[in-house]
């Protein structure tokens, strides 16, 4: 552990050796395993488990009952919902050893994923994407796209605030987030956010 400025319920367990960086904050049961870094202003939700192949960014928000498993990333600011849910072996069977077949799984920043969603390993979640709640993620989620269902679906966009924004799946137009007046251009299938003049 490398800062002393971050906070410990007396009911977890981190593991000597893991990194947690200043303001995070880890509540009760949680277990962090030796080789995990955790970024600054990270809040672990009660029951959580992170595995020593992780990596977690700043600001990242993990709510109750959460596994982050080996071979999964999170950049800055992701917000992971309660009970939801990483796997890292594609094809898991109890008397096959796969420890060396782990897929990668990267949340990058600003995605959220709903409650009780299910992000298949190999995946990555886009930047600022919205993973409803339930859904089951099975291929990437292009950046700020709205995924829902089993298996998930696309079925809009979101802005970086988390508002939907008034955008066709495909086509070429652009839009403004009705919270922070930010402007997204879609162009195919891709959205970006326009910089301001």
């Amino acid at each position: 552990m490398v800062s002393l400025s971050f906070s410990i319920h007396p009911t977890a367990i981190v593991d000597e050796g893991a990194r947690i960086g200043a303001g995070t904050r880890i509540w009760h049961w949680v277990h962090v395993c030796a080789g995990a870094r955790i970024g600054e202003r990270c809040s672990l939700g009660q029951n959580v488990f992170v595995g020593n192949d992780v990596v977690i960014g700043n600001n990242v928000k993990i709510q109750n009952n959460v596994s982050v498993y080996d071979a999964v990333t999170l950049e800055d600011d992701v917000f992971c919902g309660p009970s939801m849910v990483f796997t890292n072996v594609y094809n898991p069977r109890s008397a096959v050893t796969r420890k060396d077949e782990y897929r990668r799984t990267l949340v990058k920043q600003g995605a959220t994923i709903g409650a009780n969603a299910t992000i298949v390993c190999g995946s990555t979640v886009g930047r600022y994407a919205f993973v409803g709640a339930g859904a089951v993620v099975q291929k990437d989620v292009p950046d700020f796209a709205l995924v829902v269902g089993v298996p998930a679906r696309q079925i809009g966009w979101m802005s970086r605030f988390g508002e939907r924004l008034e955008l066709p799946l495909e086509g070429e137009k652009e839009a403004v987030c009705p919270h922070t007046g930010e402007r997204y251009l879609l162009a195919g299938r891709t959205v970006t956010l326009q910089e301001r003049p």
